[in-house]
């Protein structure tokens, strides 16, 4: 090859730039390869969710007998943690230390948590499915799910608000949502890979799988951290004055603006996460799915929620309010609720996998938006409360809704008991189709929660003939 043909190829870092969301908030501080390879953390928190919300519920409901309210309460258990990440961000913005180090004791201990709890959690499971020793795996299961949702509860906050302080204040509402964009990207290869080691399932190749997860947080939050935070012995002075929680919180709630956001953030987040038990399980009771694919369900899922982060980072450039985005999102997950409630009565696991990819298309877009709008709130010394609050109430109100989304599953099969086999298979579809019918309508509400909030400080500096500063609600929703 000639010197001269060289320029006309582009780089892989060109190629990036065109194909991954974000990709542009890079700057010379904070580089493409040190910011993919910070984001490494995310990819192991990915991964665990994917475990915990996919195939370790489909394994335990199908393959184990454990009652689906039982499993849907276990995959609640680590969102216990959930309400505290704005603590948790907090402390991390003020931690005293003579090291010097704010995020990285943060992160590090959680990634010993999140290895922890994967390391004893096949064990546990597996008592679960002996009747004889099923309350000792509840309660090992239950250890388990806790310090595994824990881990990754304090290491992605700690680690949001670390990518904070790296980027530049122009570029760390574009840094964050690159960081989710690998989340998704995390997911959706842990659920191919996963679901193809687990296409011949044994108790064996299950605990391998579990296990090398646990090995392989290790590494990749190790290398994430190498060498990001830099030592500062003076913020992290053990003598400095800092404000206590309580002020910065009431602060942050007393602005009716925020405190709107944050409703209309945990009724949408409770609307998209009440199907996060039940996805996997209505593909494999309902329409006969292996465990491999259902595990692809949750890779279809990622792969939706990728899109709607790439389309989200096109619209935010063209000037979308995030807000209007948010509402779109849930434009869109209304619609994919539709597809996989008819899935069932029509036999069709193609109708439930386009579900299952558009409902992460509208959650993608929706958790884009409403990210946006949290990020204009934060500022670097209190960046962890600002990204934690977003994260509290998103993660807490997701837990509530995948534990009611069990609970309410079941219960409605109760009342709906018959003895005839083909009765009790339309029974449980209804107890699925209950749940469905009510996060449409979570959904429903979140748009008129949110509509008021779009565009309102636009307008107040615009051109109001601008469609894009005209509010979203109810009657932009198309007939």
């Amino acid at each position: 090859m000639t010197r001269r043909a060289r320029p006309a190829l582009p780089n892989w870092t060109e190629v990036v730039f065109r194909l991954l969301p974000f990709a542009d908030a890079a700057s010379v501080d904070l580089p493409l390869d040190r910011l993919l390879r910070l984001a490494l953390f995310q990819v192991s928190v990915g991964m665990a969710m994917v475990l915990l919300n996919g195939t370790l519920n489909r394994v335990m409901v199908v393959e184990l007998g454990t009652p689906t309210w039982l499993v849907a309460l276990l995959i609640a258990v680590p969102l216990l943690v959930a309400p505290f990440r704005a603590l948790i961000g907090h402390k991390s913005d003020t931690h005293r230390s003579v090291l010097g180090w704010r995020r990285v004791p943060y992160i590090w201990f959680g990634t010993l948590m999140q290895f922890g709890g994967l390391a004893i959690m096949p064990f546990a499971l597996l008592l679960l499915g002996k009747p004889e020793a099923f309350n000792i795996g509840l309660v090992g299961a239950t250890a388990a799910f806790l310090l595994t949702g824990t881990g990754f509860h304090v290491t992605q906050t700690a680690g949001l608000a670390l990518a904070t302080d790296l980027a530049p204040e122009d570029r760390r509402p574009r840094a964050v949502a690159l960081l989710y964009v690998m989340l998704l990207v995390g997911m959706m290869f842990a659920a191919l890979v996963i679901g193809g080691l687990l296409m011949d399932y044994s108790a064996t190749r299950l605990v391998q799988v579990i296990q090398g997860a646990a090995v392989l947080t290790i590494v990749l939050n190790v290398v994430a951290l190498w060498k990001q935070e830099v030592r500062n012995p003076a913020i992290t002075s053990p003598t400095r004055e800092t404000p206590s929680f309580s002020a910065l919180w009431q602060a942050f709630v007393k602005d009716g603006r925020n405190a709107r956001l944050l409703t209309a953030i945990g009724i949408g987040a409770a609307g998209f996460a009440m199907q996060d038990a039940l996805l996997e399980p209505y593909g494999g009771e309902i329409l006969d799915l292996s465990v491999g694919a259902t595990t692809g369900l949750t890779g279809a899922w990622a792969l939706g929620s990728l899109i709607g982060f790439m389309v989200s980072g096109r619209m935010l450039a063209r000037g979308w309010d995030p807000l209007r985005l948010a509402g779109a999102g849930l434009v869109v997950g209304i619609n994919a609720f539709l597809l996989v409630l008819f899935a069932g009565p029509f036999g069709s696991p193609q109708m439930l996998y386009a579900g299952a990819l558009t409902i992460g298309l509208g959650l993608g877009l929706f958790s884009v938006g409403t990210l946006m709008e949290a990020m204009s709130l934060a500022k670097t010394e209190t960046a962890g409360l600002a990204l934690g609050a977003w994260g509290a109430v998103q993660a807490s109100c997701a837990g509530v809704g995948i534990a009611l989304g069990g609970l309410m599953r079941d219960g409605v099969a109760v009342l709906m008991q018959s003895g005839d086999p083909t009765a009790s298979i339309a029974n449980r579809a209804s107890g699925y189709g209950t749940v469905y019918i009510i996060e449409i309508t979570l959904l429903l509400v979140c748009l008129a929660t949110i509509g008021p909030l779009v565009g309102r400080q636009r307008r107040q500096a615009a051109n109001a003939d601008d469609p894009l500063n005209q509010p979203f609600g109810l009657r932009e929703f198309p007939t």
